[in-house]
C-alpha cells in the first residue's frame, strides 16, 4: 500500500480533473429556471459523481481485460487524456472532452441534469474515470482499492459543497478568480499528466529506461 503523501497527491490530481469549482457557473446557468430544485440537483450530481468513481476503481481493470487493453498502454492514452483536458484548464476553457455544444443545449430541457450532463461528463468524465483507473493500478491490495473509493466519495463531497454553495460562490468569486484557480490546476494535472506517459513508455518500452 502506498504512503499518504502518495495518496494526498492522488487526491489533489483528482479535485483538479473533476473541478467542481470551476464547475459551478456552469451549474448555476443549468439550473436557472430549477432554482427550487439546486439542492436536490447538487445532491444527485454528487452521489453519481461518487458512484461513477467507485465503478472505476473495482471494475476499470476488468473492462480494459475485455478488450485487451494493457494497463501500461491505457496509463499512456489516460496521460495523453489527462494532458489535452490540461491545456484546455491552462486556458481557462470548458474541456470538450467533458461537454459538446449539443450536449450544453439539451442539458437546458433536460430534468436529470444532477447524472446527464453534470455528473456525467462534465465532473466524472474519461479523465477521471481513466485517472481512477490508473491510480486503482498502482497497488493490488484490498486497503488500497479502500482507499481509493473513499478518496472518490470525498471528491463527490467537495462537489455537493461547491454546488449547495454555488449561488454565494457565483457572488463572491469573480470570473477571473476562478479562471485562476483553474489555470493552477491545470499545471497540476499537466504535470501528473506526463508522468503518467513517461512511466507507461517506459513500461511498454523498457529500452527507453
Amino acid at each position: 500500500m502506498l504512503n499518504w503523501n502518495d495518496y494526498l497527491k492522488m487526491l489533489t490530481g483528482l479535485i483538479a480533473i473533476v473541478g467542481p469549482l470551476s464547475t459551478v457557473p456552469l451549474f448555476l446557468n443549468f439550473t436557472d429556471n430549477l432554482r427550487g430544485q439546486r439542492r436536490r440537483i447538487a445532491r444527485t450530481a454528487a452521489f453519481a459523481v461518487g458512484c461513477i468513481l467507485t465503478v472505476s476503481v473495482l471494475a476499470g481493470a476488468r473492462i480494459l481485460g475485455i478488450f485487451s487493453i494493457s494497463i501500461e498502454g491505457f496509463r499512456v492514452a489516460g496521460g495523453i487524456l489527462l494532458l489535452s483536458i490540461a491545456f484546455e484548464m491552462l486556458q481557462a476553457k470548458t474541456s470538450r472532452t467533458k461537454q459538446t455544444p449539443e450536449e450544453s443545449e439539451e442539458a437546458m430541457q433536460s430534468t436529470a441534469i444532477g447524472v446527464v450532463p453534470l455528473a456525467l461528463p462534465l465532473l466524472a468524465g474519461p479523465g477521471a474515470i481513466s485517472t481512477m483507473i490508473l491510480f486503482s493500478q498502482q497497488s493490488a491490495t484490498f486497503a488500497h482499492k479502500l482507499t481509493l473509493i473513499g478518496l472518490g466519495w470525498l471528491v463527490a463531497g467537495s462537489v455537493w459543497i461547491c454546488f449547495h454553495l454555488a449561488p454565494q460562490i457565483g457572488q463572491r468569486l469573480s470570473q477571473t478568480t476562478m479562471n485562476i484557480a483553474s489555470r493552477v490546476m491545470g499545471l497540476i494535472l499537466a504535470a501528473m499528466a506526463v508522468e503518467f506517459i513517461i512511466d507507461g513508455l517506459r513500461r511498454l518500452l523498457p529500452g527507453l529506461g
